[in-house]
């Protein structure tokens, strides 16, 4: 969600990129969740942090504090954290965890607009 958030609103400013210590899949969910908003993630795909070991980052933003505690440090970058529940986690009926993954676009969202302008 980030990525696509940050690449929609900032795009001309910054260039995200996404990655996970421990890479799946693309949520469903999530895919669904922001194309409601207009944003399509559908051709992303899960990549792993090692694919970006050698590249330098202005910033490096971490939105678990799983990911903050094993991420690796990357040269010449200012490191941000902001915790936001992890849509993988969420359990229910599909509209229970679509409530709860739109609450947490709606917050990275706001966090992003907020962080980023």
């Amino acid at each position: 969600m980030a990525e696509g958030l940050l690449n929609t609103f900032f795009g001309e400013l910054y260039e995200g990129y996404s990655a996970g210590v421990t890479p799946t899949k693309v949520n469903p969910y999530v895919i669904k969740a922001m194309a409601e908003i207009g944003i399509d993630i559908s051709g992303n795909r899960s990549k792993s942090i090692e694919e970006f070991r050698v590249t330098t980052f202005n910033y490096v933003v971490t939105v678990c504090d799983s990911a903050r505690e094993v991420c690796p440090f990357f040269p010449g970058e200012k490191v941000i954290h902001k915790a936001f529940d992890d849509p993988n986690q969420f359990m229910g009926s599909e509209e229970e965890i679509m409530k709860d993954v739109r609450r947490v676009r709606e917050e990275i969202k706001e966090w992003i607009k907020k962080t980023f302008a």
